[in-house]
């Protein structure tokens, strides 16, 4: 891992308890016996509060699967539905800018909890070192959204769930210890398995339509060329720079994402004599699909 990262993952476990809990009344707690219900924003979310929260939570997706996280608007009976959560798991993802604080005025006894609490989010291009000629630097120093893909990172993320979940329900804290103590061995195990899996890879160089795999380059020291940066798909010039560049680099496939145009990688991948290969980086099952995407990386940059 790079010395960078390094820094930032040491910083964020000293301020991981910094946990952000707000709200303007008591919670809607369960009934003696129930589950206490959960709202988070994206499905990976989901996953990561079931593994710690068991058969003790009910969880609800804000963002609904092939929809993306930077333009989503809930659905009316999303919001309304808030009336039954007991609290909202936010990790910073673009809507929220836009949406939280409507969904916290929601429900007034909803806690607002920071999963994202003690990480320090890079700017988008510093996990690449790619610059294209045309684009202003200050479009690209946007802060990284995407924490929940490094596997170091989700663990400062599961204890800050852990440590709401057992504010909430104190009752099932033994429960919620135990679970924490099996998902962050699962997730040592997964870091481990994808380190063998890129071990001898040649070409550590990828290059993605969406720029939503940075912490996970950061993580296994592999470097992210992305197509879209800030939200904005390149320009025609932009585009010459990027088929130049994967051409010196040997790339030879182009990364999409289900939620996001094709268009654009598919002209680069036609440029290059290339493909394009979707990976999700939403999917629900989050550590079966890492471990997926770590063999499709290790199979493309392999070549």
């Amino acid at each position: 891992m790079n010395k960078r990262h390094h820094t930032h993952v040491a910083l964020a476990a000293v301020l991981a308890g910094t946990l952000l809990l707000t709200g303007c009344g008591p919670s809607t707690l369960p009934e003696p016996g129930g589950k206490t219900e959960i709202t988070v924003s994206i499905v990976p979310q989901k996953y990561f509060v079931e593994r710690v929260g068991g058969d003790h939570v009910e969880v609800n997706v804000m963002v609904l699967p092939g929809n993306s996280p930077a333009t989503y608007e809930p659905k009316p009976k999303q919001i309304a539905s808030l009336s039954e959560s007991a609290a909202y798991f936010s990790i910073g993802v673009p809507f929220e800018d836009a949406w939280l604080d409507k969904i916290a005025s929601a429900n007034d006894r909803m806690r607002i909890v920071d999963t994202a609490a003690g990480i320090e989010r890079v700017p988008i291009n510093a996990h690449h070192k790619v610059e294209l000629g045309g684009r202003p630097e200050s479009e690209a120093e946007g802060r990284d959204p995407h924490i929940w893909l490094s596997p170091s990172l989700v663990k400062i993320q599961a204890r800050n769930i852990h440590d709401a979940l057992v504010e909430l329900d104190a009752d099932n804290e033994a429960d919620y210890n135990t679970n924490l103590h099996t998902f962050i061995a699962d997730i040592d195990a997964l870091t481990a398995e994808i380190e063998e899996t890129l071990a001898d890879i040649p070409n550590r160089k990828f290059m993605v339509f969406h720029p939503a795999w940075g912490y996970f380059g950061d993580d296994f020291e592999l470097e992210m060329i992305p197509i879209e940066i800030g939200g904005q798909e390149p320009s025609a010039a932009e585009m010459a720079e990027l088929v130049t560049k994967a051409q010196a680099e040997g790339i030879r496939v182009i990364f999409v994402q289900p939620e996001f145009s094709t268009e654009d990688a598919e002209t680069i991948a036609s440029e290059i004599g290339g493909t394009v290969l979707p990976i999700s980086s939403l999917a629900d099952d989050w550590l079966s699909n890492l471990s997926q995407v770590a063999e499709t990386f290790a199979e493309v940059l392999g070549q």
